[in-house]
């Protein structure tokens, strides 16, 4: 069941003090760029991982992009995919202008025509323009940025690059539900929940509005891979998702 965004902000009592000084998260005087070898370890570990379920992770996004995200996206919309991988969500959206965001050097040549890309570190300044964007979407990335200085930095990003009104969709595995099975993944870096994501995102500026503890399984490159009929209808049926989902779903919005 859905939480009240309220709900969070009583469990969770914190001032928003993202547009004063007062608070300052970074421990480092700046970012070291991410080494050669870095770099292409993250096309190694996509092959290695995910390579073997290419075509069922692309079909399976095609379902939740058409029965659920698509309608959160106006087709006049630009959006932007963070750490969009192969291009699984970006490559189904319908929207005016796409833009899939990435370090994986492999990414340009997988996303599919139609789609701008851009290849940077995303906790530094996005190679886009102040108040572009009406989507930010992300899915199962934040877990892999190296610490929550870095989080910071690139949801202060989302921010600048949204239009007033528009929205940042965050999907990711949530560790409340996990336990150990969090670590089986080797680039599986800073710990998130729910409610760690409700509170930074609040303290970044953004007003939270849709907060989904449990929504989808937890992974499709092991393990659990129900049919394509099937995940149509789980995305219909959100009582599933208290049963089998692993993963947060939360909405907020620029105000």
């Amino acid at each position: 069941m859905a939480l009240n965004p309220d709900e969070y902000r009583k469990m969770n009592t914190f001032e928003d003090l993202s547009q004063g000084e007062a608070v300052e998260f970074s421990r480092h005087g700046h970012v070291m760029p991410l080494a050669t070898e870095t770099l292409q370890d993250l096309g190694k570990e996509y092959r290695q991982r995910y390579a073997s379920r290419a075509l069922y992770r692309d079909s399976v996004w095609q379902v939740l992009v058409r029965d659920f995200f698509q309608h959160y996206v106006d087709p006049s919309a630009a959006v932007l995919d963070l750490g969009s991988g192969w291009g699984e969500f970006i490559r189904h959206i319908h929207a005016r202008r796409r833009i899939a965001m990435d370090l994986n050097p492999e990414m340009p040549s997988r996303v599919g025509p139609g789609v701008e890309t851009i290849l940077q570190d995303c906790s530094q300044t996005w190679q886009v323009s102040d108040s572009s964007l009406n989507v930010v979407f992300t899915s199962n990335f934040f877990e892999h940025l190296p610490d929550k200085d870095a989080l910071r930095r690139t949801l202060r990003e989302a921010r600048r690059c949204l239009k007033d009104g528009g929205r940042i969709i965050c999907l990711g595995p949530n560790i409340r539900f996990l336990d150990g099975a969090y670590w089986d993944f080797w680039d599986h870096l800073l710990p998130l929940t729910d409610r760690s994501m409700v509170e930074i995102l609040t303290l970044t500026g953004f007003a939270v509005e849709r907060v989904e503890p449990c929504f989808l399984p937890y992974s499709m490159s092991q393990g659990f891979t129900p049919s394509i009929g099937f995940i149509s209808l789980y995305i219909r049926l959100p009582f599933l998702w208290r049963i089998l989902g692993k993963q947060f779903l939360i909405v907020a919005r620029r105000p």
